[in-house]
């Protein structure tokens, strides 16, 4: 249990279904009684259908679409859509070409997004013990960075962050920014970099 107030999305067809007509009556601003009649339906089967307690057969479903002036596919397009979930397992992230690789800065991508208006980009970044200081990343989006071990002091446009283990950095990527001094190498951070899809 994580403590989110996310909705679920583990629900059943039945339940999607019934949803899906739900609404889509409510937009036609029909009333439940209205629709069952031009559906062919008794009120309380339909009552049934949209609170998830039954399964409408085909038939049903051809009425109800017909009556909602929807093709039926539209019943399950809810169910249906993809969910995101992209899996890495330890050690065999994608290791990516990014400005600041010449200066020993080791990413590999932790996962990504396939769908949706905002892109995630997770990363693992490894300093070895020659890298060099670069402060000049700068991309769209928010980035997030959490020390996993070494310490860095972090510049963000003209502040100076001192980061250790635990500690974590949220900020504007707009604003240049990167390790300005390597205090203690080799240094782990994990980075993730949010902005919208084009």
């Amino acid at each position: 249990m994580t403590g989110s107030n996310a909705p679920s999305t583990d629900i059943n067809l039945e339940v999607s279904i019934g949803r899906r007509v739900r609404t889509l009556r409510q937009r036609l601003q029909l009333t439940a009684t209205d629709l069952a009649a031009q559906a062919g339906l008794s009120p309380g089967m339909l009552s049934k259908i949209e609170n998830g307690g039954t399964s409408p057969s085909l038939s049903t479903l051809r009425c109800l679409a017909e009556a909602l002036h929807v093709p039926m596919t539209s019943f399950f397009a809810e169910f249906e859509e993809r969910r995101d979930c992209s899996f890495v397992p330890a050690g065999q992230g994608v290791r990516i070409e990014r400005r600041g690789t010449k200066a020993g800065h080791h990413y590999e991508l932790l996962g990504h997004t396939l769908s949706g208006d905002i892109v995630v980009e997770p990363y693992l970044i490894r300093l070895s013990t020659d890298a060099s200081t670069y402060t000049q990343f700068q991309h769209n989006g928010m980035e997030f960075i959490y020390m996993l071990s070494g310490k860095v002091i972090y510049r963000h446009a003209d502040k100076l962050y001192p980061l250790s283990p635990g500690d974590s950095l949220f900020f504007d990527a707009a604003a240049l920014h990167g390790p300005d001094e390597l205090v203690v190498t080799p240094m782990t951070y994990l980075s993730i970099i949010i902005y919208p899809r084009q």
